[in-house]
């Protein structure tokens, strides 16, 4: 029998050695995926790629985590298996949490259980268990669900081994995080921008920091590299973990960071596409659990909803999709059309207005008198100021790109949120409705809109919509408006 070796070199990359070439070719080929967008590439189309991402060299390299999948092919083909585990040993033992692991904390002003006690409630203390029972895994946790006290009570059940670093996808989230570990009361610092708190017990940073921290380090414009900033690190927490599909926080998880036991991520939506769904499983480990948005709708957590689609009818015609959407979203009348609705919504409580391009959200707040545009330009604290009017105010209007409001952030005081051309994107179309369904003291209930067109693309593009909405439960009801 012919033998081979995995060579396990930390806790992400792995490496096997005495295959055959024809072995490692149909490893390379099953763990090959297709990338839909490769087709639009100067690369691909000139021949020079092939459009796909691979999880497994033909030198034998390949992930930890995929072991499932390659042992099978391995043993198939008739090889005996020697294991070489090169990684550090470790022995975590964690106290299981239960509702009442917070309940000497009082939840703060503002909260909608503001001067009550944080009780954990069941499915965060199955979530949370789940996470300490598997130290490396994905949980798909819907938006509103509660994932920053959730990933404090994470950092907090670790600590007595060493620091965690948890990595958020944008600023706003870092200071929103911040605040529940602040409230539990951890030794917590931030890493963004021009605020660098470093020697702290749990870090909470976006991923675009460490690559910046790094790249500087490369270029010598910082003696801190990441290796240093990751001593003691033995946690390592992703929020959103759907954006870890981003190449750059991929090669921090199975590079910099390779040797860190513990790594666990968080997300609303897991990605559909398979080369996606590998890159999370590659670099933090498998889907473990669910907990849908509808099923903590009918348990009264989150807030019902009902998607109602406003089709527009246009009659022009463009042969690429990025000309048509120039024309959904610049063009006056349709603005002014748009801008006259959103006014009449906002007659009926706070409004959260969700655009592509930034052109297209300065154009439409000029037509919206008394609305505030929240784009990338505008600083992290300003952004929060506004976002924190919606606890008080009772008709105000934002309007933001998807790019900025789309994902993570806790603005619960939305009744009504539009969605202007939200595309095909399943993580943006649902985390988008995230925004809308969390509950607040006065709300039970949003309406979604979806504003869009009868044009070419749009059009497919709604059509893959409705079955984000059928499968996700959420109801919705068409209405073609003529508004020319």
């Amino acid at each position: 029998m012919t033998s081979c070796t995995i060579h396990i070199k930390d806790e992400v990359n792995i490496k096997i050695s005495g295959l055959e070439v024809s072995t490692r070719r149909k490893l390379e080929k099953q763990l090959k995926f297709f990338m839909p967008y490769a087709r639009h590439t100067p690369a691909y189309k000139l021949g020079r790629w092939d459009g796909c991402v691979g999880y497994f060299t033909l030198g034998g390299a390949s992930y930890f985590n995929l072991l499932d999948q390659i042992l099978p092919v391995i043993l198939d083909e008739g090889y005996s298996i020697d294991i070489d585990d090169q990684r550090s040993p470790h022995n975590f033992s964690f106290l299981e949490v239960n509702e009442q692991t917070h309940s000497q904390t009082i939840w703060p002003k503002g909260h909608v259980h503001e001067g009550t006690p944080v009780l954990l409630r069941d499915y965060q203390v199955d979530a949370i268990n789940k996470f300490l029972a598997n130290l490396q895994c994905v949980q798909e946790i819907s938006t509103g669900a509660g994932k920053t006290i959730t990933t404090a009570t994470l950092s907090k059940s670790v600590e007595g081994y060493g620091r965690t670093l948890v990595i958020v996808p944008n600023k706003d989230l870092v200071k929103q995080t911040l605040e529940d570990y602040e409230l539990l009361g951890l030794d917590v610092g931030v890493y963004f921008g021009d605020k660098k708190e470093l020697g702290k017990t749990h870090t909470i940073c976006t991923w675009q920091s460490l690559n910046i921290l790094e790249k500087r380090f490369k270029d010598g414009e910082s003696p801190l590299s990441l290796a240093e900033f990751g001593e003691d690190l033995v946690a390592v927490i992703v929020d959103e973990v759907h954006q870890a599909k981003a190449d750059v926080l991929k090669s921090l998880l199975s590079g910099a960071f390779a040797n860190v036991p513990i790594r666990w991520g968080l997300t609303g939506t897991v990605p559909k596409e398979d080369f996606e769904k590998m890159g999370l499983i590659s670099c933090i480990g498998p889907v473990v659990h669910k907990i849908a948005a509808k099923d903590l709708q009918e348990q009264g957590v989150l807030a019902n909803c009902n998607v109602n689609i406003i089709q527009l009818q246009d009659t022009a015609v463009y042969s690429t999709y990025q000309e048509e959407l120039s024309y959904l979203t610049t063009n006056t009348r349709r603005l002014d059309f748009m801008a006259t609705f959103i006014s009449k919504l906002a007659e009926n409580g706070n409004t959260l207005v969700l655009v592509d391009r930034v052109k297209s959200g300065e154009m439409l707040v000029e037509r919206l008198p008394g609305s505030v545009f929240v784009s990338g330009a505008m600083k992290t604290g300003d952004r929060k100021d506004e976002y924190d009017e919606i606890k008080t105010s009772t008709n105000k209007i934002i309007v933001a790109t998807y790019g900025v409001a789309a994902v993570g952030l806790n603005i619960p005081r939305i009744f009504n949120l539009v969605m202007i051309e939200s595309g095909k994107s399943f993580t943006r179309v649902i985390q988008s409705i995230g925004r809308g369904i969390r509950k607040a003291q006065d709300k039970d209930s949003v309406e979604i809109w979806d504003l869009t067109s009868s044009c070419k693309f749009s059009k497919k593009h709604l059509t893959t919509r409705k079955k984000y909405y059928e499968d996700a439960g959420y109801p919705y009801n068409v209405e073609k408006v003529k508004y020319l």
